[in-house]
């Protein structure tokens, strides 16, 4: 029998038309210590950011069943997110709390640390 993939993406991209439809801010928690996130530094507290995903707070948002991206502004600079469907922590309305918490997960293949290559002419 073959493994199925994660239900997390399906139920992000529900849990996120639903707070829209009862006209909420959508909100994303994010851990932001595992790798491949990529948020603005600095703006993290205890391993995890809230972002607000509203339409009128992000661009060219997507959800694809691997991970979520969109443009947004921090400090009025434009910076373009990427945070892997793993570091998503839970997708709930600014104005209540309501909404989905997911376990923590680890990545199903762990990235390679990265290695930086000696420069020609350098000796290690």
């Amino acid at each position: 029998m073959s493994k199925m993939t994660s239900n997390k993406p399906y139920l992000m991209r529900a849990t996120i038309e639903w707070i829209v439809d009862n006209q909420f801010t959508p909100h994303l928690v994010v851990n932001t210590l595992v790798g491949g996130v990529r948020v603005p530094e600095g703006f993290s507290q205890d391993g995890q950011i809230t972002l607000n995903i509203s339409a009128n707070a992000v661009r060219d948002f997507e959800v694809t069943n691997e991970s979520v991206s969109f443009s947004a502004k921090f400090n009025g600079l434009p910076c373009d997110l990427f945070v892997p469907c793993y570091a998503v922590m839970g997708v709930i309305a600014q104005e209540n709390g309501q909404g989905i918490f997911f376990e923590i997960e680890e990545p199903e293949e762990t990235p390679p640390p990265k290695v930086e290559k000696p420069r020609p002419g350098l000796r290690l």
